[in-house]
């Protein structure tokens, strides 16, 4: 459950009353604040706070001072119906995502800002994977992913296509470059110090693309909007994510370090494949859920570009899948 809490003009109690109705929210009240204004707490379901918000910020959003605040619910005395809420739930069919966008975006935004603490702990990831890459080491793979932080820009980059925000989309991108590029580095120098060849049980699996890996990638990134929109645990779904991920990164970086340029290409495009189809999914996820921005008017700009960037996100996995097919790069 959410509690939303909304500030409005005394003068306008009635309005906020008309907007909502029962099968929104479980219970209401009000409290008077300083200034005339008046402190509206409502008490929803998580799946309903969306639609809640909405009318809200729709209603109330050109007046002065006006706010809503979001908390999450622990539990309530007395309890909710939860055999109603269902029935009410399986009533509706929406497709909608459990989240509100509101506080969706906050927590995607969050995630996907470039920060010391976000270096520090993909620096951290690529030392822990390459030591277990070098020893063919899979606790300490599986280690390296739990620690990087890699889903939050990917599904940053997502959304942002999806809500059309920009602002979003630089943030995000400028997270996961930033975080390539320190994987590259530290991987680069660690071949020049360790002789990696292409032929070692942690190394030669990552350097070549196959239907199992765009399978993998293209699901990691589904079950990374999901872990949002659904309030699923991100962590876990963060692992899937990063093995698409991190793992041929530093490999590309250790045999090219090592001198092996051909191989640290081929471990690059599965890394580049994987981007793509991480990024595919997410889109499409997020927009079979149903989200998109409040006005009409960015909606209509938020779906044009979506289906632009999921055309040209499809051209880019053909071209590298054709590619790969031409160099001898793809395996069953």
């Amino acid at each position: 459950m959410r509690l939303v809490q909304i500030y409005i003009p005394k003068e306008e109690k009635e309005k906020v009353q008309d907007l909502l109705d029962d099968d929104l929210i479980i219970g209401s009240w009000s409290s008077e604040q300083d200034n005339d204004f008046l402190r509206f707490d409502l008490l929803v379901a998580k799946k309903n706070s969306g639609e809640t918000l909405d009318r809200l910020e729709k209603r109330f959003a050109h007046m002065d001072n006006f706010r809503i605040v979001v908390l999450p619910v622990e539990a309530t005395v007395p309890r909710t119906n939860e055999a109603e809420e269902k029935e009410k739930q399986a009533k509706e069919q929406k497709r909608q995502p459990q989240v509100a966008r509101e506080e969706l975006h906050a927590d995607i935004t969050e995630q996907s800002r470039l920060t010391s603490v976000y270096l520090a702990m993909v620096a951290l990831s690529a030392i822990v994977a390459g030591v277990g890459i070098i020893r063919d080491y899979t606790a300490a793979i599986v280690g390296a992913m739990v620690i990087a932080p890699l889903l939050g820009p990917n599904v940053g980059l997502s959304l942002a296509t999806t809500l059309a925000d920009w602002k979003l989309a630089r943030n995000a991108a400028k997270a996961l470059l930033s975080g390539i590029v320190l994987v590259m580095v530290i991987s680069v120098l660690w071949g020049l110090l360790v002789n990696v060849e292409p032929d070692m049980p942690g190394i030669a699996p990552r350097t070549q693309v196959g239907l199992g890996d765009i399978t993998l990638a293209l699901a990691s990134g589904a079950a990374g909007v999901l872990a949002f929109t659904t309030g699923a645990s991100a962590t876990l779904v963060g692992v899937m994510v990063a093995v698409s991920l991190l793992p041929p990164l530093v490999t590309s970086g250790l045999l090219l370090g090592s001198g092996h340029p051909c191989e640290a290409c081929g471990a690059a495009m599965v890394f580049l494949t994987n981007i793509i189809c991480i990024n595919l999914s997410g889109v499409v996820t997020f927009l079979i859920q149903g989200m998109r921005p409040l006005t009409w008017w960015e909606s209509k700009k938020a779906r044009r570009y979506t289906i632009i960037a999921i055309v040209t996100w499809i051209f880019l996995l053909g071209l590298l899948v054709g590619v790969l097919l031409l160099t001898e790069g793809w395996r069953t």
